[in-house]
């Protein structure tokens, strides 16, 4: 079983890579995001929950979304791995995901880290807004922020994985094929 942390800053390409590393491995894709938005529009019990937070501008407590995940994890039993999008941000998180793949008999292998230097993520982010029209992306100072607090709240996950060896910092800078060549020779080095 293959399971991946795919991770970096806002505009970094992971949305773009977790395609083709779904079509490569065959992974499921976990984005904390879209299970929100599914639970919420279920109208499930955690969905309620996590609404009640969202609703206030709160972050959803890390049991919530966790126990989201498990739900997900646990519905894909036969799956051969999964690839961790947007999750996890904080280390509390990073040691209950291991926690729990530890009850299941598996582990994460490896955070692919997308590293991109602050000024191509703006220009990444804007060009986005012009195609895709997310008001998020189109305000330099929303940006900025959002970087500033990927900086400082969600980077010291990446020394968790450090520690155990399985970091992978990917130079995020080139060509969509180029990058996912980069990320490709990582795994199949595992």
């Amino acid at each position: 079983m293959l399971n991946l942390v795919l991770f970096g800053p806002p505009g970094a390409g992971k949305g773009t890579q977790s395609e083709r590393l779904i079509e490569k491995y065959g992974l499921v894709h976990l984005s904390t995001g879209d299970i929100f938005r599914a639970n919420i529009k279920g109208e499930t019990e955690l969905g309620i929950l996590a609404k009640s937070f969202i609703d206030k501008g709160q972050l959803v407590p890390d049991e919530v979304t966790i126990n989201m995940l498990k739900s997900v994890v646990n519905e894909n039993k036969g799956a051969k791995g999964f690839i961790f999008d947007g999750f996890p941000i904080t280390t509390a998180q990073a040691e209950a995901l291991d926690a729990f793949l530890q009850e299941n008999n598996q582990s994460i292998q490896l955070m692919i880290a997308l590293e991109v230097d602050e000024t191509e993520l703006e220009n990444r982010l804007l060009k986005r807004a012009e195609v895709s029209g997310r008001a998020d992306d189109a305000d330099i100072s929303i940006i900025r922020n959002r970087i500033k607090v990927y900086n400082q709240e969600t980077t010291p996950v990446k020394g968790f994985y450090e520690k155990q060896n399985k970091l992978a910092c990917i130079d995020g800078i080139g060509t969509i094929n180029e990058i996912t060549t980069r990320i490709f020779e990582q795994i199949n080095a595992l």
